[in-house]
């Protein structure tokens, strides 16, 4: 045993640094664990007191010293060690606790365990291991027991307890809870050489009347015959699995020692600090072999003898597996049967394993007996190499995780939903922000369109009034003319006068009157001429206002075109502007993170180009109400450059009138004066 010890102390030291580097879901931690074997003897029944009353025991039991001594030839006997060794008075509840519960809790902790019982036909074996005991509990054989343990130290809301039971009948798996399955075919795992039966029902086990009830199934459907050796001998080898699928919970679970310097290893951090759940899955299998015969001894026949073939070459090939493990051969015929396949992880394999092996303590069988306590002996050179496998539950990560991931997703939802009514938002202002902005355009234009048609019309009108103040002054010459010939005319006439003094003193008054009347026109004439002269300097003013006028208005059309391409630009600008804000809306699904960050620097933006959109149409009014004040003023001038023009014609018109006026009254002196000079 110290070779054993020194063993696990060298693999505590060396596998936690090893584990701790590797990136599994699933750690398996490794521990030696030899096979355990243990021996139980029957009581004498009745045949063995009437045929044996004249012989001794063929083996004494040394329960103090764990050994049994077999008789041999020649009145010698030889003394073999076990693990256990239980006498004919061996309560059940004892064996179960003794051998069995140690690997019940080996699966309870994660690992995979395997009892099976091992004899000759008519010493207990199925007594021992898969006696229901309906009538008295404490009559319980293993199967029971071990289950009624695991039951116990499992939670339903949390935990699961599986099993299947099947039968080896003639080289034939048969389901025992559910008979049509048979033939089931046996399939192993290419990466783990794990071996399972896909075809076997599967019961979940609720409480211990379920249990019983299912056991009960099982038993009722197993083969069993009649023969000399034993009244209910079993015909096939029945296997019971136990699939236990239990949570590790980190602060109340203690481990076996054996694993408990590994826990700290197989702990990995979830997102967030939580730990991920972590879920041990074991196996365990309870075997109730069928016992070895001979056939001269039980008398078989016909079908029975088929299946006492069957289950001697069954047997048979188990021995042999045993003995090459034992002698670390390197070929394991484990493909020989399918016992031996199905039992593959017990011997050699990764399962705490108990072998019982059962004898009688008739001197009839004595062969049988020998050979089943080799068997064990062999058996105990095996050592297998266990397994604790954990694996992380996402199953229940995952049913823990629903809830806040429906919470994010809402969450998500919701400001998706935000984001959205946003972006509606911004986009019914944008629009509301467009329509002002086509609207002061198309008022621009129109506006505009209206001054280059005011302005046609004032550069008409000027053109007109300067034609009549070029007309009037063309007029203002000739009065000049006519002026000039009438004072060569008055000339004449004084030249005239003084030639024919005779008319003197008659026309001195005439001349006199005409004298004065001529001043008096010369004074009109004069200021006439200084009304021409300031009429003149108006029509420069005038001119010089038009000019004003023109160039006012040049600048008004380079201002609004200005502003046209100023407008344009700005429309330009924030169409670029629209477009980056409407790419970033898009954008905003894709980026959650900086979302409501952007999202309010575009809406500091936009608000300063409104208030900048806004500051520029004020801007753009009052210099539109200044050019409609200065344009009003230019049509005021106007207007009272036409009613100065008008008191211009009408005081033409008067002039006019007195100078035809004073033509006649020349005409008809010069005529009197021709009447009176003949």
């Amino acid at each position: 045993m110290s070779q054993f010890v020194l063993i696990r102390q060298l693999l505590d030291a060396l596998l936690p640094p090893i584990l701790g580097f590797i990136p599994m879901e699933t750690i398996q931690c490794l521990y030696n664990g030899r096979v355990r074997v243990a021996i139980r003897v029957r009581p004498r029944n009745a045949e063995d007191l009437l045929s044996d009353a004249d012989f001794t025991d063929c083996v004494e039991l040394q329960p103090e010293d764990e050994e049994v001594e077999a008789e041999k030839k020649h009145w010698n006997s030889e003394s073999y060690r076990f693990d256990e060794v239980f006498t004919e008075s061996a309560s059940q509840r004892r064996v179960y606790e003794v051998v069995a519960k140690p690997v019940v809790e080996s699966v309870l902790n994660g690992s995979n365990g395997r009892v099976m019982a091992y004899g000759q036909t008519g010493t207990d074996k199925t007594y021992t291991i898969g006696r229901l005991g309906n009538d008295d509990a404490s009559e319980h054989g293993i199967m029971v027991r071990a289950l009624e343990d695991i039951i116990a130290n499992t939670t339903p809301t949390s935990d699961c307890v599986e099993i299947s039971y099947l039968q080896l009948y003639m080289e034939s798996i048969q389901d025992l809870l559910a008979p049509e399955n048979i033939n089931i075919p046996i399939t192993e795992d290419p990466r783990t050489g794990e071996v399972s039966l896909p075809g076997a029902s599967v019961v979940k086990i609720q409480d211990i009347e379920h249990l019983l009830q299912q056991l009960q199934i099982g038993e009722t459907n197993r083969h069993a015959a009649n023969t000399k050796l034993n009244t209910e001998s079993s015909c096939s080898h029945a296997i019971l699995m136990v699939y236990v699928r239990r949570s590790v919970h980190e602060k109340h679970e203690k481990v076996e020692d054996e694993i408990s310097s590994q826990e700290k290893f197989t702990r990995i951090d979830a997102p967030g600090g939580s730990r991920i759940p972590i879920v041990r899955k074991s196996k365990l299998l309870i075997v109730d072999l069928a016992g070895s015969e001979r056939v001269d001894k039980s008398g078989s026949e016909g079908q029975l003898l088929e299946e006492a073939k069957f289950i001697n070459l069954s047997l048979t090939s188990l021995r042999k597996c045993i003995n090459a493990l034992a002698e670390n051969s390197p070929l394991i015929p484990i493909r020989d049967s399918k016992l031996t396949r199905l039992l593959c992880d017990s011997f050699g394999g990764s399962a705490r394993t108990l072998l019982i092996v059962t004898i009688g303590p008739s001197a009839r069988h004595h062969a049988e007996t020998t050979s089943t306590i080799m068997f064990g002996q062999r058996a105990m050179k095996i050592v297998n190499m266990l397994e604790l496998k954990e694996e992380f539950d996402y199953e229940s990560l995952c049913r823990k995780l629903e809830k806040p991931v429906d919470q994010l997703t809402e969450e998500i939802e919701r400001q998706q939903k935000s984001r959205k009514n946003d972006k509606d938002e911004m986009e019914k202002r944008l629009r509301e922000c467009q329509d002002p902005f086509a609207e002061a355009e198309k008022n621009l234009v129109t506006r505009s369109e209206f001054l280059e048609k005011e302005n046609t019309r004032l550069e008409l009108e000027t053109k007109d009034v300067l034609n009549g103040l070029n007309h009037q002054k063309d007029l203002n010459v000739l009065m000049r003319d006519e002026v000039a010939s009438l004072e060569m005319s008055l000339k004449h006439s004084k030249q005239y006068q003084l030639e024919n003094s005779t008319y003197q003193q008659v026309l001195a008054d005439t001349t006199q009157m005409y004298e004065e009347k001529i001043a008096e026109l010369i004074k009109k004439l004069g200021d006439e001429h200084a009304r021409s002269e300031t009429a003149e300097e108006q029509l420069d003013a005038i001119k010089i206002l038009l000019s004003d006028s023109e160039q006012k208005i040049q600048q008004q059309k380079t201002e609004n075109y200005t502003y046209q391409k100023v407008l344009a630009d700005t429309t330009q600008m924030y169409e670029k502007k629209i477009k980056e804000l409407t790419e970033q809306l898009e954008d905003e699904h894709a980026r959650l993170e900086g979302a409501e960050e952007q999202l309010h620097e575009a809406k500091n933006l936009l608000s300063g180009h409104q208030k900048s959109m806004q500051d520029e149409i004020d801007e753009l009014k009052m210099r539109l109400h200044e050019m409609g004040r200065h344009e009003e003023l230019t049509v005021n001038e106007l207007q009272s450059l036409k009613s100065e023009l008008i008191d211009l014609l009408s005081e033409k018109a008067m002039l006019t009138g007195e100078l035809h006026a004073v033509n006649q009254k020349l005409s008809a002196e010069e005529k009197q004066r021709k009447t009176i000079e003949n």
